[in-house]
């Protein structure tokens, strides 16, 4: 007999899938297929999986600006074809100076969408006083200096294009806008560029973007520098004060990328990558070290989802005092892009404006929508993620590589907060200890389990799966779907018979894998 719990659960009635995408020549993953198509392009005119991965990057901000852009924060790992992992990280950075009684707790104990106190008048969260430094720019720039092939110039090619003709609204892109329309009428710059004649836009609806465009354009001819010392920082500095941001030219002009070795565990008989302590990594290898040593190799059956719920109950725990604590909202704005080329490089690229639309305002001059990076710290003072002068926010974002005795395996990385590490600590295991191809771990339903005391399953989950995390607590069934998430948006590349196979999100509706033909 069906569950009536997962029968009820089941709101929408088709089957998601979308396919891979493989061959020797690389392969690019992107939750929007401009990008992707973008970087294989890039791949076919002799690029490296850098120069793929950041031509990508650049062009999502035409496309998904509420996911991205020149004034988002993250991480790119590179797998070079050797082995090593490296990471530049280009998380944002709390101005040096900032007042903090701006940002006391809501006297009324309001919440933002990280669980953490709002600060009095949502300053942390919304409006220019809720941007934390951007790194960005020169976080693509310093990648491509050191590991690619190509000028930055030629990288902002495809993304200048594409802004010169404005952003044709879809379907999609009509709901991300009236979901934070509220917030974008309080701006008078998001609101012109999103919403022309006062309204959400209709699909088929094209969006003029000249402004940006001509930023894009600046930083082609004049270098990526620009950006913070320069002419456009001169601008986003003023639009910065003009709104009330602490954010100053001095600010923009200190600020630096990192970039290290990765950090690596041996898991399953491979090397698992992970990004710095700012970053999911940590609770990622946590987690995988635990099911490794519970579980080992085998099957998906009931024993793989009990052992993988322990795994991350304790993960989580083991890191809370120093986890976001609540990251499951709906409004996370995060994106990931994966490349492999031909040498067998590959790139995990994990970056985000944090709240869809970030702080849902557009600096004027610039064009460029700005993150709400101050979430990421709490106001209280004494806390692991205090605000601090020139702090790196801790976040959920968890790019991966995956190395064996031959070179770079694989690399995933995914979208949804709290909900990342859970997705990305599955997919790794069913790669490694059950020795799956990426398109079908990303087709196989998971669970979602550890920042939170009940479980939620996927409701395709094998009946026997669930009576076995029943006795571990109280189930929560639910559909992968576009809106609401209730489970990341994973992405991954592997090496796979000879060649690579790539495999995007089968629920986000522009995700797609695109092979370089030559």
């Amino acid at each position: 007999m069906a569950d009536p719990r997962f029968a009820a659960a089941r709101v929408e009635r088709w089957q998601l899938s979308k396919p891979a995408a493989a061959g020797p020549h690389g392969v690019v993953t992107s939750q929007h297929y401009a990008a992707a198509e973008a970087g294989a392009a890039v791949l076919e005119a002799g690029g490296n999986a850098v120069d793929a991965a950041v031509t990508g990057a650049l062009v999502l901000q035409t496309v998904e600006p509420w996911m991205s852009g020149l004034g988002a924060c993250g991480y790119l790992m590179v797998a070079e074809p050797d082995g090593r992992v490296e990471v530049v990280e280009f998380t944002g950075r709390a101005p040096l100076r900032f007042d903090p009684e701006a940002y006391r707790p809501d006297p009324e104990g309001s919440t933002t969408f990280l669980g953490m106190p709002a600060s009095a008048n949502q300053a942390n969260v919304r409006g220019y006083s809720a941007a934390v430094v951007p790194g960005c720019v020169r976080g693509l720039a310093e990648a491509l200096r050191r590991f690619g092939t190509i000028g930055f110039d030629r990288a902002l090619a495809p993304a200048i294009e594409r802004a010169r003709q404005g952003m044709t609204v879809d379907w999609h892109a009509t709901l991300a806008i009236a979901m934070a329309e509220s917030d974008l009428r309080r701006d008078d710059g998001a609101r012109a560029v999103l919403m022309p004649g006062d309204t959400v836009p209709e699909p088929d609806t094209v969006l003029p973007l000249p402004v940006l465009a001509a930023t894009l354009e600046r930083l082609a001819e004049a270098g990526p520098e620009d950006f913070y010392t320069g002419r456009t920082a001169e601008r986003l500095a003023d639009d910065l004060r003009r709104g009330g941001s602490f954010i100053t030219a001095e600010d923009l002009a200190a600020y630096q990328p990192s970039v290290y070795t990765a950090s690596a565990a041996g898991i399953a008989g491979r090397q698992v990558h992970v990004a710095g302590d700012s970053s999911g990594g940590r609770r990622l290898h946590d987690a995988l070290r635990r099911f490794d040593a519970q579980r080992g190799a085998g099957p998906l059956d009931p024993g793989f989802y009990t052992a993988m719920t322990a795994a991350l109950r304790d993960a989580f725990a083991a890191h809370r005092a120093r986890l976001i604590p609540a990251e499951l909202s709906t409004t996370s704005s995060t994106t990931q892009l994966n490349a492999a080329d031909r040498d067998g490089r590959m790139v995990a690229l994990t970056f985000t404006l944090l709240n869809r639309f970030g702080a849902r305002v557009l600096s004027p001059a610039t064009g460029v929508l700005l993150n709400n990076g101050m979430s990421w710290f709490d106001p209280r003072p004494g806390r692991a993620n205090s605000l601090r002068p020139g702090a790196f926010g801790p976040n959920n974002m968890c790019p991966v590589a995956i190395t064996d005795a031959d070179g770079p395996l694989a690399v995933l990385g995914a979208s949804g907060g709290n909900q990342i590490v859970p997705a990305l600590a599955q997919i790794t295991a069913m790669l490694l200890h059950a020795g799956m191809g990426v398109e079908e771990a990303l087709n196989t339903p998971r669970i979602n389990a550890g920042p939170a005391a009940g479980i939620t399953v996927d409701i395709d989950l094998p009946a026997e799966c669930v009576a076995a995390l029943e006795p571990l607590g109280t189930i929560r069934p639910a559909q992968r779907a576009v809106y609401p998430r209730p489970f990341a948006s994973p992405s991954a590349i592997a090496r796979e018979g000879g060649g690579f196979t790539g495999m995007a999100d089968t629920t986000y509706p522009t995700s797609q894998a695109s092979a370089a033909a030559r």
